[in-house]
């Protein structure tokens, strides 16, 4: 890592005020607001966040919008408002050289469409069937208690997964149904969700520092569905090294 490398970083944190109290802090940057991953990321934080498991961890978040759309994104994810900045375009991004996703000249739709086959995103199609095949070795995301709503005209609680698949791990169709609801509330709020297509293709990355803002771990996301190194436990990371 270079001394330039944490340099940046340290202005990233001084221009933003990501202070925080604790031991350390998790700095994430989201591709546009109504991508699939920072939906995705944004509620397995926020329920890291209920589960008391950030007692030594401060969250930030920076994200391609606006502040309707950060508010929606909020709401819907329960993401704290007051730890994510919303910005006008991926020059944050491009000065940390995360990956600006495809771009064959034909614009940020045929870019993330491409990517979403497999083109230069090659972990997608995996992470896409494994959504619908279930995974024996992730956990489950539906309690038994939750309700599910699909496109407002199917609805069902957690307990079907149950009775149908049974308990205790990733059931099929399970994370498929959750990356349809989170798509559901993208396209219906597409125009606060995604404030320029030039940027649908780009990647997030993330990044944890210790109480010293040095970075302890650093990952930057190259598929769409890929934000984190080990999909199966996408936090797995900050179990790891945040005890």
């Amino acid at each position: 890592m270079t001394d330039k490398f944490q340099n940046d970083i340290n202005d990233l944190v001084e221009k933003h005020n990501f202070k925080g109290g604790k031991k350390f802090k998790l700095i994430i940057l989201f591709g546009l607001l109504g991508d699939f991953d920072s939906f995705e990321y944004a509620i397995n934080l926020k329920n890291f966040i209920d589960n008391d498991q950030n007692k030594n961890l401060d969250i930030f978040a920076i994200a391609i919008g606006n502040q309707k759309g950060k508010r929606k994104f909020c709401k819907f994810t329960g993401f704290p408002e007051e730890n994510l900045i919303a910005v006008s375009d991926n020059q944050i991004h491009n000065n940390l050289e995360v990956s600006r996703g495809l771009d064959i000249g034909l614009g940020g739709w045929i870019n993330m469409l491409l990517m979403l086959s497999g083109i230069n995103s090659f972990k997608t199609i995996k992470e896409v069937i494994r959504g619908y095949t279930g995974d024996r070795k992730a956990k489950q995301i539906y309690s038994e208690f939750d309700k599910i709503d699909v496109l407002k005209f199917l609805e069902f609680s957690g307990n079907s997964f149950k009775k149908v698949f049974g308990d205790g791990y990733l059931r099929p169709f399970e994370l498929a149904t959750f990356r349809l609801s989170n798509m559901n509330e993208i396209i219906q709020n597409w125009s606060d969700y995604i404030i320029n297509e030039e940027f649908l293709p780009q990647r997030g990355a993330s990044f944890l520092l210790n109480d010293q803002n040095q970075i302890v771990y650093k990952f930057f996301s190259s598929d769409v569905l890929g934000y984190s190194s080990n999909m199966r436990d996408p936090l797995g990371f900050l179990s790891d090294l945040i005890k």
